[in-house]
């Protein structure tokens, strides 16, 4: 009996959580070439390694198919509905620090918080006889998010591409989109609102509620948890 550890099949998060394991004395690695998602894990035994999108990796921890999985905080709040039911953060990472946001064209000097972009949504939609467009890949959490905040008439619509560039292409008039450093938001003439954030995100380590667990994962699971430094009661530590 093994136990399979999800992570990012690609880019800066799979380099970041490989070398994350080898500062704690355990070594991912790649067996195949990129188009093939197999894995090893030397330095614990029982421990299978599955290369995954990070958009996967909530599905196949809420199904326990994987028992643990590297991904990001707002993919997981996205994608699973009541996601504590369903997987428990054991440890945030240190990294993928991403923050999701609301930002207007810079344009509209006149909006800068919620309750400002509850009047323009109203103004527009008064003007153009449809509702303010936000394009964003979030739903859930960007509609969460509105609804809490008092802005009321909007439509969102589903960025499958470049989520900035909408606004540009006039398919959208705001955007909810994930961002690091701003400067792709800057470039497509949006600003931030001057709001806490949707969500602040970050790569984190998430054990399956649903996985099967018997004698053996257990120990596997404690071995790995000893290798990591962890508390077996899978409380979250910072990095």
């Amino acid at each position: 009996m093994s136990i399979k550890l999800g992570v990012p099949s690609k880019g800066r998060l799979m380099e970041k959580t490989f070398e994350w394991f080898a500062q704690h004395g355990i070594t991912l690695s790649r067996t195949g070439s990129e188009r093939e998602y197999a894995g090893a894990v030397t330095g614990i035994e029982g421990i299978d390694l599955v290369l995954l999108s990070a958009g996967e990796i909530p599905r196949e921890l809420a199904a326990g198919r994987i028992h643990l999985g590297v991904t990001g905080t707002d993919l997981v709040r996205e994608k699973l509905v009541q996601w504590e039911q369903k997987v428990e953060e054991v440890r945030t990472l240190g990294f993928g620090y991403a923050d999701l946001i609301v930002a207007v064209p810079q344009a509209w000097v006149d909006v800068d918080t919620l309750d400002d972009l509850d009047a323009a949504a109203a103004a527009f939609r008064a003007e153009h006889g449809f509702r303010l467009r936000i394009a964003t890949k979030y739903h859930r959490l960007t509609r969460d998010y509105l609804r809490f905040g008092g802005v009321a008439d909007y439509q969102l619509v589903d960025s499958q591409g470049a989520t900035e560039g909408t606004v540009k292409n006039l398919t959208a008039e705001a955007i909810a989109d994930i961002t690091s450093s701003g400067e792709t938001l800057r470039a497509n003439h949006l600003k931030i609102l001057s709001e806490a954030p949707v969500l602040r995100s970050q790569a984190t380590l998430f054990r399956s509620r649903a996985a099967a667990r018997d004698a053996e994962t257990q120990r596997i699971m404690s071995a790995l948890y000893d290798a990591l430094g962890l508390d077996v009661r899978n409380r979250v530590a910072e990095a």
